[in-house]
């Protein structure tokens, strides 16, 4: 399953929807398409939707929470959204949430 991103602008807000598998073999796309965005400017919230992702290994999350910390230091807020209840899981046995401000909508 190849991986599909979406960015959308609202104001001051970014919002990347994500579809497919996130792996070691696509991670660098994710990077990249957060990257862009920070570059852009964020100055409120960067949104990572994960509702259409059923999977993703330590190096997405590697990903997601690298991404947490260079959006905090731009002085904007991380947030990934909608989650899959497996994909939840992990990150909860990983003890990520709280970098990563999970959130259901």
């Amino acid at each position: 399953m190849s991986l599909e991103i979406t960015a959308a602008v609202d104001g001051e807000n970014r919002r990347l929807d994500v579809t497919g598998e996130v792996d070691v073999s696509c991670a660098d796309e994710l990077r990249a398409a957060i990257d862009a965005q920070i570059a852009e400017g964020v100055t409120g919230e960067l949104v990572v939707d994960l509702a259409g992702v059923p999977y993703i290994d330590s190096t997405g999350i590697g990903v997601l929470v690298g991404a947490a910390h260079r959006v905090s230091e731009a002085g904007a807020t991380f947030v990934v959204a909608r989650p899959q209840r497996n994909v939840e899981r992990v990150l909860g046995l990983l003890g990520v949430q709280a970098d990563l401000n999970i959130r259901e909508a």
